[in-house]
């Protein structure tokens, strides 16, 4: 398990709306396109650098294709990621405001202190 690799798909994916749009409409393949080609392209190097080893295994890859955002927080996937790509993702199916919010709230509820390690 890899909690960087988790958190730079998370990263990367929010920041170009394209990717979200992809995520959202076909995870299955985003997920498997991205492994292959970004996930071993290391973050802020110049080109040519990457690193040859990074993989995600398959409870990560399950909670990415099932857009599962609570396994993803137990994994140790950093909530504040999974939070602010979700909203991008879901906000839009929900007509009161604030109401994804609440569901991630509400669905992330049972855990308690000490939450899931996120440092990585």
């Amino acid at each position: 398990m890899s909690k960087y690799l988790l958190n730079k798909f998370l990263f990367t994916v929010d920041r170009d709306p394209d990717l979200v749009e992809r995520y959202r409409a076909a995870p299955h393949e985003t997920v498997a396109w991205w492994e292959s080609t970004m996930a071993n392209e290391l973050l802020n190097c110049h080109g040519g650098e990457a690193s040859t080893w990074l993989a995600f295994d398959d409870v990560e890859r399950d909670a990415l294709t099932g857009h599962d955002y609570v396994k993803l927080f137990e994994l140790g996937a950093h909530p504040f990621l999974t939070l602010t790509l979700f909203i991008a993702m879901f906000e839009r199916d929900y007509e009161e405001p604030l109401a994804f919010q609440k569901e991630y709230a509400a669905r992330l509820s049972h855990f308690t202190l000490p939450y899931p390690d996120i440092a990585t």
